[in-house]
């Protein structure tokens, strides 16, 4: 599990749009890097919608969100335009991001068998790519101000 002070470990995903992405290409500014289960339902809506809000103020501390989950490129592509995100989701479809970064849990099926699904989870990382936050688990509500906190701009929302 990645831990305050450690280099973030970098990744490649595809974004919303099809993209590739490195968690390194946004070196020089900070991230908000979260983890969530799935588009559409209600606790990511309202985190993704209070990131949302907040923009502006995150922009101003010279940060960046990103969102990742297992779902699809379209998913978050109509995720994204729906909410009107100003900030880009990434697919993990396999989990294997989310598990590097310790955001998956384990669920036992009704016929015994262990699945792993998502543990909403968030990290900031610094200009120089260092974690400086974390918060494992984390509450959708609690999401935005723990990540104002973690990025200095203080408790709001």
């Amino acid at each position: 599990m990645p831990s305050i002070g450690e280099t973030a470990p970098d990744f490649e995903l595809l974004n919303d749009e099809g993209k590739k992405v490195k968690l390194s290409d946004f070196r020089g500014k900070k991230v908000v890097l979260y983890f969530y289960p799935a588009d559409f339902t209600s606790g990511c809506e309202l985190q993704a919608c209070k990131f949302r809000d907040s923009y502006p103020q995150i922009e101003d501390a010279n940060a960046i969100v990103l969102g990742v989950s297992p779902d699809s490129v379209d998913s978050h592509k109509k995720f994204r335009e729906a909410h009107g995100l100003p900030f880009h989701l990434l697919v993990d479809p396999d989990q294997a991001v989310a598990n590097q970064w310790d955001a998956t849990i384990p669920h036992t099926t009704d016929d015994g068998k262990t699945r792993y699904g998502i543990k909403r989870s968030q990290y900031v990382i610094d200009e120089q790519g260092k974690i400086t936050g974390m918060d494992v688990p984390v509450k959708a509500p609690e999401s935005l101000r723990l990540a104002l906190e973690d990025l200095g701009i203080g408790a709001q929302a």
